[in-house]
């Protein structure tokens, strides 16, 4: 007897947050690529996939097998809860995956909307809300069949805040993957005008969580041990710009070995990546990295702080040297150990990690796990202050 073929569970991924831009939703795709890319990644390991998304303007779309589906489904519309309603009933999906923690009200909305369906929550760096705001978060958080982190170490201060039931399951998975891709060290060198020994790339905001100033300081401690270092930024958001700029032109060392590139296009970074011999940030806290798995992508090895996001992502170290948070020196010696290890060796295992853990099928792999399990409603088999599901 011939069994008749599953049905592919058919997953709606949906956006509360609207575009400040109101861009119309090819341009926003392409601005918000992580968007497309967690869809396809999950279409990709044989699920059905629809985006539902927030946005200015009702516009629906087809790409790369996944059905797209803007419109006034957030907190500015004026009625966003009958909009999603009637879309709901419309695509009639098997399993609900929101993005973000911090849209309460809405997921309440959507949970009184969808009574039998399983919702997942994905945290993307969400804080801890005030205390009078707690009740409110636990309220929409239990209503979760899962809570996805990209660590596990990010669940627990929700855990410990009450937020998180015992029960409630948590799955690690990684907020999105990379198209970039390695490429010739020496080609891309000669494209961007990259050079050092090594030569270290940082992309990320000037700000105070990424800590410019600590890694400028350690840089300035390495460069006795590694008189050849240069060091380009990358970087959109600068509101450290004011201080990161008077402690480099007051310091020779400094003047002749940083170069503060600003804003790039997107595919020029990836260029960045292939030339540079290591990728280095010096963030405190990181929903996960998009940059590092970027740097990931391109077999690039990274210097990284010590974060439960980036332990993850590096596979606790292994392709990558970490060091704690705010210690130049610490920052320094990382450097002086990851340098002799950027030979095409040590850039295949950093690619190698990237495929097994971080690429479009690896992530696709994690998310129909992820999926499989609340669909069936299968029962956490971890005790703790919150449950890890073991095949995630």
């Amino acid at each position: 007897m011939r069994l008749a073929p599953r049905r592919l569970l058919h997953i709606a991924q949906i956006g509360f947050f609207e575009d400040p831009y109101q861009r119309a939703a090819r341009e926003l795709l392409k601005s918000w690529s992580t968007v497309g890319d967690v869809a396809e990644a999950a279409c990709n390991a044989g699920l059905r996939v629809s985006v539902v998304q927030a946005a200015a303007e009702a516009e629906r779309l087809e790409i790369n097998g996944v059905q797209y589906y803007f419109g006034p489904f957030g907190r500015s519309a004026a009625t966003p809860g009958r909009a999603l309603a009637e879309l709901l009933r419309e695509l009639a999906p098997d399993v609900l995956h929101v993005h973000g923690l911090d849209f309460p009200r809405e997921v309440l909305s959507l949970s009184r909307v969808a009574l039998e369906l399983p919702i997942i929550l994905q945290d993307h760096a969400s804080r801890l809300p005030r205390p009078w705001h707690r009740r409110l978060w636990r309220r929409s958080i239990a209503v979760a069949a899962g809570v996805a982190f990209c660590a596990i170490d990010q669940a627990r201060p929700f855990a410990r805040a009450g937020l998180l039931r015992p029960a409630t399951r948590i799955y690690e998975i990684p907020e999105s993957t990379s198209r970039f891709t390695p490429g010739d060290r020496t080609q891309a060198r000669r494209l961007t005008g990259v050079e050092g020994d090594p030569a270290v790339l940082w992309v990320g905001h000037l700000d105070a969580n990424k800590d410019p100033l600590t890694v400028l300081a350690g840089v300035k401690a390495a460069i006795r041990a590694l008189p050849r270092l240069q060091l380009y930024c990358c970087f959109g958001a600068a509101p450290l710009r004011a201080r990161v700029e008077p402690l480099i032109t007051a310091d020779a060392e400094l003047r002749a070995r940083i170069h503060l590139l600003g804003r790039v296009p997107h595919e020029r970074v990836e260029q960045l990546m292939r030339a540079a011999d290591l990728f280095v940030l010096g963030s405190h806290r990181e929903g996960s990295g998009y940059a590092l798995i970027e740097a990931l992508a391109c077999g690039l090895p990274p210097v990284v702080t010590d974060i439960p996001s980036f332990r993850v992502l590096t596979g606790r170290g292994a392709v990558g040297t970490l060091w704690p948070c705010g210690e130049a020196g610490a920052l320094a010696a990382a450097l002086q150990t990851a340098a002799p290890r950027t030979d095409a060796a040590a850039r295949a295992a950093v690619r190698a990690h990237f495929e097994r853990e971080l690429s479009f099928g690896a992530l696709g792999t994690k998310l129909a796990a992820m999926y499989d399990d609340v669909a069936e409603g299968v029962q956490p088999t971890m005790k703790g202050e919150c449950a890890l599901h073991p095949s995630v």
